[in-house]
């Protein structure tokens, strides 16, 4: 792919993150807005004589637990505009209609200072709490990238599980998977071959075909690697089924005769993933093809080898440049 398919290439991508980040501001409005109604038809219900201003503080609570600080000031400041117009438009409407026009307007400022405040430390907390689950998540990979490394019997099954990762969370992206998928996709890539730690160097440095006996030792990695991580259990134990199936083919034709729907979509990112990386890479049976000749051999397995879904992604990813290792991250 020459430069100047690069440079177009990114107007395209900043269109498509613009599309994107578009796309969630009108799902949060939306949201929002649903949530005034509901407050409003709750406080028709509930008091079809006046306004009861706890329900408008929904709108609020929500925000603040969803999407942070910011959101749930500005749906604080939103629910006390609202509440304003409304009691100015329809003054009976206030929940204390018998209090002087001064008392009122004090309720009314106390209730929303409060609202604010609490919609202000709520967002707080959320966003605190998010920053640790961002540490965790940090430090779960390092975890497993230096497990990784120990594990690995020699450079090019280690160098070739980052390579996997990188290229399987490029393709989960593309498919729209949200945080939590990818980085189950990660984590399967980065573990994927671990079950080679007992398989012996010179069965995986053999320049010769494979015999039936050593194909069967070969094909034993996927059933060994999910026998070391069914212990540790927790973020782990997700991610064992896309391990176990990551040598499934869309036909039927794996190891395990899965096909189709049986197979988990995660495990199908990673079958595409290995199978890129694998023909990008000199191997001591044959030389590595070009990635452009990858890509074909890829396409032309859509719908046997490869789920078609993946395979889409795939060369959306792949003509965006998305494919494309970092310098940073070369290996």
């Amino acid at each position: 792919m020459n430069a100047n398919t690069g440079m177009r290439a990114l107007p395209v991508r900043a269109a498509n993150g613009w599309m994107v980040r578009l796309a969630d501001v009108n799902r949060e409005l939306w949201l929002l807005l649903s949530l005034f109604i509901i407050a409003g038809i709750l406080n028709r219900l509930v008091a079809s004589h006046g306004m009861v201003l706890g329900f408008y503080t929904l709108p609020t609570l929500f925000s603040a637990y969803v999407f942070g600080r910011t959101h749930a000031v500005l749906t604080a400041i939103g629910s006390v505009l609202l509440v304003v117009i409304v009691t100015i438009a329809n003054p009976v409407l206030f929940v204390h209609s018998t209090a002087s026009g001064m008392d009122k307007w004090f309720d009314l400022g106390v209730w929303a200072g409060l609202l604010t405040v609490t919609a202000y430390f709520m967002g707080t907390l959320y966003e605190r709490k998010e920053i640790h689950v961002r540490e965790l998540r940090r430090t779960y990979f390092g975890v497993l990238t230096i497990l990784q490394q120990f594990v690995s019997n020699d450079e090019y099954t280690h160098n070739h599980s980052n390579r996997v990762a990188f290229y399987a969370v490029s393709i989960a992206n593309r498919m729209g998977f949200d945080e939590d998928r990818v980085d189950d996709v990660r984590a399967a890539a980065l573990l994927h071959d671990i079950g080679k730690l007992d398989t012996s160097r010179e069965l995986l440095y053999k320049a010769t075909s494979l015999t039936p006996e050593e194909t069967a030792e070969m094909r034993r990695h996927v059933r060994k690697g999910v026998s070391m991580l069914e212990p540790v259990g927790g973020s782990l134990g997700r991610v064992i089924p896309i391990i176990l199936a990551h040598h499934e083919r869309h036909d039927g034709s794996g190891y395990e005769s899965l096909k189709g729907e049986e197979i988990p979509l995660e495990a199908q990112i990673l079958a595409v993933a290995d199978a890129f990386d694998t023909l990008t890479s000199d191997r001591p049976y044959r030389r590595a093809v070009t990635s452009f000749e990858a890509k074909r051999l890829i396409d032309s397995g859509s719908g046997t080898n490869f789920e078609p879904k993946v395979v889409e992604a795939f060369t959306a990813a792949f003509n965006a440049r998305e494919m494309d290792i970092p310098e940073g991250l070369s290996l």
